[in-house]
């Protein structure tokens, strides 16, 4: 199961970086990069449920448990709002969307980060 917890995890991360780099470089949200944002949300998900049961632990209130747990959040507001950017095909919304992409993708590689030390320091 840890196996899989940490392939879930990297790939949450390559899907999410993919995605936020890429609509930050060509400039504009697009439908694929919609795609992988839902895509690196489920990863991250999986992996961290995962984590969390073999653990035996779940939420735990230290910084990993608080950033791990807002990351979240931030991945699903913002898969969210991007669906919604997308459906109303705001021209301007779509070009400046990269802001709050790499915002999102900052905040989430704390946890990333942390895990990983957490995880070898065991």
């Amino acid at each position: 199961m840890v196996k899989y917890s940490v392939i879930f995890i990297n790939l949450a991360l390559l899907f999410y970086t993919v995605g936020v780099l890429s609509e930050k470089k060509q400039g504009e949200l697009k439908k694929w990069h919609l795609a992988v944002f839902w895509v690196g949300l489920v990863f991250d998900t999986l992996g961290t449920t995962i984590m969390g049961k073999l653990a035996g632990e779940g939420f735990g209130l230290n910084f990993h448990g608080i950033t791990g747990m807002l990351a979240i959040a931030l991945m699903l507001s913002h898969a969210l709002w991007a669906t919604v950017v997308m459906i109303k095909n705001d021209k301007k919304a779509k070009a400046n969307f990269h802001k709050f992409s790499i915002f999102v993708w900052f905040i989430w590689l704390f946890p990333f980060v942390s895990g990983a030390i957490y995880g070898m320091t065991r």
